[in-house]
């Protein structure tokens, strides 16, 4: 049986973490950790709501102690935490607040509270535990085509290997920074690169969930250089829109939707640093990275590799659980890198030529004052493809449709010029910045049928 430290590349007396009253040593979280464990009730595993990432760390960290899996959810509706409840009895929710107590309150579920601080007045713990590589650990969530939380296990050797994977094609590994994060820490990237960076890859975290640009600024102003800011291309641009902002982020990390190239290269030169995008999903963790700037092509993460059938690439190998079939077009270059073409389920054809969502998304981000676009195929009247026409919303201040729309046409095919392009304050993005087909549709329903609300 092969087993793993709870917290790898971090001494005992170095810092894991960032709170508002100043930093937690590894010692201490663990005995944070090891008091919050002996709290938890005798059975049942922990759906971890807390927003504050220090408290989601402590207890996610107890419930390995005692055996409990992390479950952590994709909505705080409460139907969604009611089935998922109804696939996991007995599961209790962790929470950190009034929302989050609300929330499990709203589902009917049994709530406990983490403290701030668990283990105060405890001395800190120098034994690092180990923990058995194939417990599962946790089990993340995607909506499902049904709308029923969909699960995804993750074990515990793998999310080591997620974390030092990462690191390593990051250069964290050599240079841990301080993670600042905008993303849900439920959610596989913030999971992910503010979490596993911390335990497997020598990396501190801030505990906040910095949204508003003044929050954000606040939150890299209140931890010390090296800074990396983990975030959204639709935080970062409302970040860069903002006043100018004050400590900057040495390093910038950026995921969940495509950033155009034009957003990266303002980023980097607002904060004279590097961007990096990373590539991934729920169900295969994160599988590659790419500096934005440098050009379209990905480098998957060490141990990490593709397997071609046809034009389905799936991922295996390293840290990824299984074989697992990618919902991306992917090209696969000589050198072992690859190019993303969009998702299968983004390809359109009308009038016999062929083109994908995401190109089309690309190309109208891409001009000069678009801060967000979308483009929306609407269900076609009767099923028929071929009277559909392509809707496009996008955040453009200070621009008109007309002019923006010749523009377009220099880049795009005339057939798939958007009828209409609506503009628009902002788009409805959720809190990991993504735009769901749901959340289109309602907005296609109200801005162009002008259905009532």
């Amino acid at each position: 049986m092969s087993r793993s430290p709870l917290i790898s590349a971090h001494a005992i007396d170095g810092v894991f973490a960032w709170r508002p009253d100043g930093p937690v040593r590894v010692g201490e979280f663990l005995a944070d950790a090891a008091a919050f464990a002996e709290a938890l009730p005798p059975e049942g595993d922990l759906i971890n709501l807390c927003e504050d990432r220090y408290r989601f760390a402590v207890g996610f960290a107890a419930g390995l102690l005692r055996g409990r899996v992390s479950l952590q959810p994709s909505s705080l509706a409460p139907q969604s935490l009611r089935q998922l409840a109804q696939d996991f009895p007995g599961a209790l929710c962790l929470v950190d607040g009034a929302e989050m107590s609300h929330a499990a309150e709203a589902a009917g579920l049994p709530r406990h509270d983490v403290p701030a601080r668990p283990g105060a007045g405890r001395p800190p713990l120098a034994d690092m535990p180990w923990i058995d590589d194939a417990r599962r650990a946790a089990v993340l969530f995607t909506s499902g085509s049904t709308g029923r939380p969909q699960p995804h296990p993750k074990h515990w050797g793998r999310l080591v290997r997620n974390g030092q994977a990462e690191a390593a094609a990051l250069g964290l590994d050599r240079a841990p920074h301080v993670l600042v994060g905008t993303v849900p820490i439920q959610h596989s990237y913030g999971f992910e690169s503010t979490f596993l960076l911390a335990l497997h890859g020598g990396c501190s975290f801030w505990s906040g969930k910095p949204f508003f640009a003044q929050d954000i600024n606040d939150a890299l102003a209140a931890v010390p250089a090296p800074r990396l800011l983990v975030t959204t291309p639709f935080h970062l641009a409302n970040w860069l829109a903002s006043a100018a902002p004050g400590a900057l982020p040495q390093r910038l990390l950026s995921a969940t939707a495509p950033l155009a190239e034009g957003l990266a290269q303002q980023a980097e030169a607002a904060c004279g640093a590097e961007l990096h995008e990373i590539y991934g999903s729920t169900e295969s963790s994160a599988l590659a990275s790419r500096r934005t700037v440098a050009g379209p092509a990905w480098t998957l993460l060490p141990g990490a590799r593709l397997r071609f059938a046809g034009d389905v690439a799936s991922a295996e190998g390293g840290h990824v659980e299984g074989t697992v079939p990618l919902a991306d077009l992917i090209e696969p270059l000589a050198d072992g890198r690859f190019v993303l073409h969009g998702r299968h389920a983004d390809l359109i054809n009308i009038a016999g030529k062929r083109t994908s969502l995401a190109y089309l998304n690309r190309q109208l981000a891409g001009l000069e004052g678009v801060l967000d676009a979308a483009f929306f195929l609407p269900e076609a009247p009767g099923g028929d493809a071929a009277v559909t026409r392509l809707v496009a919303f996008a955040v453009a201040p200070g621009r008109q449709s007309a002019p923006l729309l010749a523009e377009l046409r220099e880049r795009v095919d005339a057939i798939f010029l958007p009828r209409p392009l609506v503009l628009l304050p902002a788009l409805p993005r959720n809190a990991t910045g993504k735009l769901t087909r749901e959340a289109l549709a309602a907005l296609y329903r109200r801005e162009v049928l002008r259905e009532p609300s």
